[in-house]
């Protein structure tokens, strides 16, 4: 069930709310004596909501996640109860379990098929290998629950977590707003919140928070990422050999696409979860305002990045042991990193671009220091940060290696530099001022559509426009607070009829651009 759906809009979402708040009223109403009625009824009701959530998509797959939950619960409790090498040997075999669950439904076709490639590569029968494919079918949102269970576990094993309630921990773990595409949540931030009856009380500056919140990360969605998408889609198609001018557009759009998608999810995880009286940690800090790519890092998906650093990066020395294990723990986290995002070639490209721009910058940063204090250069590291960024979102998009080289080449001109077939009616037109260029490109820019407009505001928007964090600030969006504006912040949101009407007429305009549901990119991972 997508959040830009109207089933979700209209049924899910408005069953679930009065069912939270309806089970809480009728508790307190009965001064908590009612028979049947249990304190943890509210908590109890969103969390069988969140699997009904999850069953929506394959009912077939429920049964996994709630073997996970509960095996992942039960091996807490032995940790919690545990003390010396026992704790740990339990730890061990918890952790085993979920990244063998995790390597077989996400990795096992890719190891396979690269393992397939190498022996045919050597001269062996592809049709006589004992070993084939497996018909498998990637659980929506494993990667999500399985990391989310493992920073638990290792939460238990460094007794860090305090709170076991059985009821509590499943709704941390298929809580729908995040359940799909993050963030990867902490027990120790989930779980109080949970717990606070107070949260079951409706409250209406949640509500006009939360609904404000939604409906940017919806207009994000709907109005800017899925228009871009016509534009990326073609020139990221095997064997489309773009020619300069597509290839730029093509990339950009991309980048742009998923920037938009991204952080509309993102947005929109806060102000379903805000709803409910509950705070997410923020996933999304505008990175591609980033100076460099560590900053890039500490704002995009915020929690993935801090996943890795405090369960792979640091646990595998981090810079503790000289610059040579820092280099390789940086690279051996972004490479795993890379693979997090899915089972292929390109995804492994990806990560260890990723590594080795953060050893790039360390090394620079130990040569020659800072970035340039002059103001003509302030901006070239954000630049080269960008374009760097750019480029690797080639083979993060691309369906394999071939087709994201033969993209890269294209932007410096490799296969040739025509106007794309969707201006040949403009050909009179440049004649008239001595250009005759060629136009043999791939028929894919409908100028008529919103696309290139689209592509020029959303530009405009992530590089110069105030964030969602940013706009609620003086509201708490969520757990973490990022920035401190100096002043009044001219686009800070309040509670007044301007901006009530304005945000109406912007989720109008998402119920009207909602003629296709599409998926969130991030599902896929």
């Amino acid at each position: 069930m997508q959040f830009n759906s109207f089933a979700f809009l209209f049924g899910y979402l408005p069953i679930v709310l009065a069912g939270y708040f309806l089970l809480d009223r009728w508790h307190r109403a009965s001064g908590g004596l009612a028979p049947g009625w249990h304190p943890l009824a509210p908590a109890a009701w969103l969390a069988l909501a969140s699997l009904f959530f999850y069953a929506w998509w394959d009912v077939r797959y429920l049964p996994l996640l709630l073997a996970s939950i509960c095996i992942n619960y039960g091996a807490g409790r032995l940790i919690g109860a545990h003390a010396g090498a026992a704790r740990k040997r339990v730890l061990v075999a918890a952790l085993a379990l979920n990244l063998g669950l995790l390597a077989y439904y996400k990795y096992a076709n890719f190891f396979i098929d690269s393992v397939t490639a190498v022996a045919v590569a050597t001269g062996a029968d592809a049709a006589r290998l004992p070993w084939h494919g497996l018909d498998i079918i990637l659980p929506i949102g494993i990667s999500f629950f399985t990391f989310t269970q493992i920073a638990f576990l290792v939460d238990c094993y460094r007794g860090e977590v305090r709170e076991y309630r059985f009821i509590h921990y499943v709704l941390f773990v298929s809580y729908f707003p995040h359940l799909i595409a993050g963030p990867v949540l902490h027990h120790r931030d989930m779980m109080p919140q949970f717990a606070d009856p107070a949260n079951a009380h409706p409250r209406a500056a949640n509500f006009a928070v939360g609904l404000s919140i939604f409906t940017i990360g919806l207009a994000k969605k709907v109005l800017i990422a899925d228009n871009l998408s016509p534009l990326a889609i073609p020139v990221f198609a095997a064997g489309a050999q773009p020619t300069l001018i597509e290839a730029w557009i093509g990339v950009l759009a991309y980048t742009f696409q998923l920037y938009f998608d991204f952080s509309g999810y993102s947005d929109m995880a806060i102000g379903l979860s805000r709803l409910f009286g509950v705070k997410l940690p923020l996933n999304f800090n505008s990175p591609y305002k980033a100076a460099n790519i560590a900053d890039f890092w500490r704002r995009w998906h915020m929690t993935l990045s801090r996943f890795l650093r405090d369960y792979l990066y640091i646990p595998l020395g981090g810079s503790r042991r000289g610059e040579v294990m820092r280099c390789r723990n940086l690279m051996l986290t972004m490479l795993l990193g890379g693979l997090w995002h899915g089972a292929g070639w390109t995804f492994v490209i990806w990560g260890g671009l990723h590594g080795l721009y953060l050893v790039l910058q360390q090394a620079w940063q130990r040569l020659f220091g800072a970035a340039p204090g002059y103001c003509w250069l302030r901006w070239w590291p954000g630049v080269l940060t960008f374009l760097a960024v750019m480029l690797a979102w080639i083979f993060f998009r691309a369906p394999d290696v071939a087709t994201a080289w033969d993209i890269t080449g294209a932007l410096v001109g490799a296969n040739g530099v025509s106007l794309p077939r969707g201006l040949a009616s403009h050909a009179s037109s440049l004649a008239q001022w001595g250009w005759q260029p060629a136009f043999d490109g791939i028929r894919w820019i409908e100028l008529a559509g919103p696309g290139l407009p689209v592509l020029l505001a959303a530009m405009l928007l992530a590089f110069k426009a105030p964030n969602t964090q940013e706009i609620f600030f003086l509201y708490e969006p969520a757990i973490e607070r990022i920035f401190q504006p100096a002043g009044r912040w001219a686009f800070s949101w309040r509670p007044t009829s301007r901006w009530s009407v304005g945000l109406a007429a912007l989720f109008v305009a998402c119920i009207f651009g909602m003629n296709r549901v599409t998926e969130f990119l991030y599902f896929q991972f």
